[in-house]
């Protein structure tokens, strides 16, 4: 008989590694002051490539989420299903402090050893990073309120996750969501229809339709509404204290693209009961705190779908021989995968430098704030922007064994755009650059000095921070900066990450960056670096460890 079955050429499966195994993210923890971290962020890589995590993220992927929104009997019961795996790896995200273990904690370095262990463990399973987030995010918005924010901040930030609808102060950990957009305003959240009434007791009673809610099953949620002051943020909790269920009715949940695993629903409040969290009227200016913390995470988790695609890649073309050789050893294969590498250190050497920049607004320092503010919504344009072009790319390494679910790719695939959009997408970001540089002049001040801590360290960099600045002039014209907007936010970004890697990166990173994205000698595609770069050396600072390695 014939045999027919036997598997050949064909890559092993790519477990046992390490997404720690990052010179760039290892080496940005050390000169930032967080190499206390660096132990926490190896063993939780370490969890991320092992092949019970990758079952666990699988089986989370394949079982979605299901809508209940009443029991047998007729009653409301508005709830979502998730499966098991769900819930290990929120609770080791939690335990690890991915949530909001800085606030709690104000160590040094503390926000960017939560984004090195962010980025590791996102690359494991994206999709239950959205309500992480959003815990990390809801804290500096919470604080606005110092009343709430002494109830609900230590539970916020407490290592436990504690799922199920029991009234919040009574439970050991909590979850918050957010809940802004309407479907007849989207990003124009001043065009929200929901309103709130106040009552006697100091709360207040909303009524209106959210258009996006993700993660409806969290514990509370900051949410805004129409008050006579004008719109105002507002905590909003699932379950009352006296135990009964808020009037927070899910709609239905939405059939998206991207993830599988977490839960984006529609949500109608009706007379739900909220207390106010800041001043009346004021309720953007509030939560924007919010949105600014779940942007840093967004570039995180851009970031770190490049790096699991690049490793993919990186894993696949190893192993895969075709015309006589590995795809890896083949000049083409090599400048696709090296200009995929390039692009991946980039935007992690800029995240860890926008989470280390967190930090030391957080201890006071007024610059560090002004960058972040300018660089987070440039960084927010640019590095999403790029996630899903370079998703697209890698899974083409794979050829039609990426273009299949069970190699993982597609999921990378689906999830890119997520980042672009969540917080606000293209133009909405291009524009909060704008509007940075208009009520913080300072930002650029701050920003141009730290690009210029790589003054005269290469041409092509000082001559791209010279075309920047000549641009800068045009601004003054509205209509045509808005045309500029998002020219301005992608160069902003170039420039930053040129100056960073420049300073901290191998010298054959920088100068394949500097060459192809700031002298422009490069295509439109991945894979057409300029002649001369050494791609050997950028190969061999992404190469994945084998297994046996990773153990040893």
């Amino acid at each position: 008989m014939t045999v027919t079955h036997e598997v050949v050429n064909q890559a092993p499966p790519l477990t046992g590694f390490s997404a720690a195994d990052d010179p760039a993210l290892l080496e940005a923890l050390r000169r930032e002051d967080a190499g206390w971290g660096e132990r926490e962020v190896q063993v939780l890589g370490a969890l991320a490539g092992s092949e019970e995590v990758q079952e666990l993220a699988r089986m989370a992927e394949e079982q979605p989420p299901k809508l209940r929104t009443h029991d047998r009997y007729g009653h409301r019961v508005d709830e979502v299903e998730f499966h098991p795996a769900w819930h290990r790896l929120m609770t080791v995200a939690v335990e690890q402090g991915l949530h909001a273990a800085p606030w709690a904690e104000n160590r040094p370095g503390g926000h960017l050893v939560r984004a090195a262990k962010f980025y590791v463990w996102s690359q494991a399973e994206p999709g239950h990073g959205c309500p992480i987030s959003m815990t990390y995010a809801a804290v500096p918005a919470l604080r606005a309120t110092p009343e709430l924010a002494a109830e609900y901040e230590p539970l916020l930030a407490a290592r436990t996750y504690d799922f199920g609808l029991r009234p919040p102060l009574g439970k050991s950990g909590l979850i918050a969501g957010m809940s802004m957009t309407e479907k007849q305003g989207g990003s124009d959240v001043r065009a929200n229809t929901t309103r709130a009434v106040p009552t006697d007791d100091g709360t207040y009673r909303i009524t209106g339709h959210k258009w996006f809610t993700s993660a409806p099953m969290s514990d509370v949620f900051l949410t805004l509404a129409q008050t006579e002051e004008g719109l105002t943020c507002f905590l909003l909790p699932r379950v009352l204290p006296d135990g009964s269920r808020n009037r927070f009715h899910l709609m239905r949940l939405k059939d998206k693209l991207g993830n599988r695993s977490n839960a984006s629903s529609e949500v109608e409040y009706d007379e739900a009961v909220a207390w106010p969290v800041g001043e009346p009227g004021r309720g953007v200016r509030t939560i924007v705190e919010m949105v600014n913390m779940t942007r840093l995470d967004c570039v995180l988790g851009s970031a770190a779908g490049m790096r699991a695609g690049l490793r993919q890649a990186l894993h696949h073309t190893a192993h895969r021989r075709a015309f006589g050789r590995e795809l890896a050893d083949q000049p083409l294969m090599r400048a696709v995968l090296a200009d995929l590498a390039v692009e991946s250190e980039a935007a992690t050497t800029l995240g860890m430098r926008l989470a280390a920049a967190v930090d030391r607004s957080q201890a006071g320092d007024a610059a560090e704030g002004a960058l972040r503010r300018l660089a987070l919504a440039a960084g927010k344009y640019w590095v999403c922007k790029r996630g899903a072009t370079h998703a697209a790319e890698a899974l083409e390494c794979l050829g039609g064994n990426g273009y299949v679910e069970e190699s993982g790719m597609p999921r990378l695939y689906r999830e890119a755009p997520l980042l672009s959009i969540w917080e606000g997408s293209g133009n909405v970001a291009a524009l909060d650059v704008l509007r940075a540089l208009a009520k913080e002049p300072a930002a650029l001040d701050a920003y141009f000095a730290e690009v210029e801590g790589a003054a005269g360290a290469d041409p092509r960099l000082d001559a791209a921070v010279a075309r920047l600045k000549a641009m800068l002039p045009e601004l003054a014209d509205p209509e045509r900066a808005q045309l500029l907007a998002r020219t301005l936010g992608e160069r902003l970004t170039l420039v930053l990450q040129g100056s960073l890697l420049v300073r901290y990166s191998h010298p054959a990173v920088a100068d394949a960056f500097c060459a192809s994205r700031l002298e422009g000698d490069w295509g439109n595609a991945f894979g057409t670096l300029p002649a001369g770069v050494d791609l050997g050396a950028i190969l061999a600072r992404t190469r994945t460890k084998s297994p046996d390695e990773a153990r040893g």
